[in-house]
């Protein structure tokens, strides 16, 4: 973990929360690509992302977990440059060790039960996932 003191880490808390991968408009996808959007997720999570994300819509009671959870939660913040929307970034896991992040994009009107994930590579790829199969992640706050 980055620069996170000793008293930092043992105060992580855990999300378990699933979701259905859907295709989406590949906006996620522009906005990875942005070459400041994957200096500050290199310095700040630990990766080059891949210039993509994957995209699950919540079940509402995951919607109400979530939200309660991230009201206290301290995110990983990408800063935008002039004419972009500010994102929250959390660490997360799929498969008990493969590394991710789920960013939240601080744009007017998102969709409160879509989260993205971006990750080193394809994660659609990796996983041989379609759209409508279901996925856990670990989210870290």
């Amino acid at each position: 973990m980055s620069a996170c003191s000793a008293l930092e880490v043992a105060s992580l808390k855990t999300l378990r929360i699933s979701g259905s991968v859907f295709s989406g408009k590949a906006e996620g996808a522009k906005f990875v690509s942005l070459s400041w959007v994957r200096a500050q997720v290199k310095e700040k999570i630990g990766f080059d992302p891949y210039s993509g994300t994957l995209n699950l819509r919540l079940a509402k009671e995951d919607c109400v977990k979530l939200d309660k959870a991230l009201r206290s939660a301290k995110p990983i913040k990408i800063s935008p440059e002039t004419g972009y929307y500010p994102g929250k970034c959390f660490k997360a896991q799929m498969k008990s060790s493969m590394q991710c992040a789920v960013i939240i994009p601080q744009t007017p009107n998102y969709p409160e039960n879509v989260l993205e994930l971006i990750a080193p590579f394809n994660l659609r790829e990796m996983l041989h996932l379609r759209d409508d199969d279901k996925v856990e992640i670990v989210l870290e706050y």
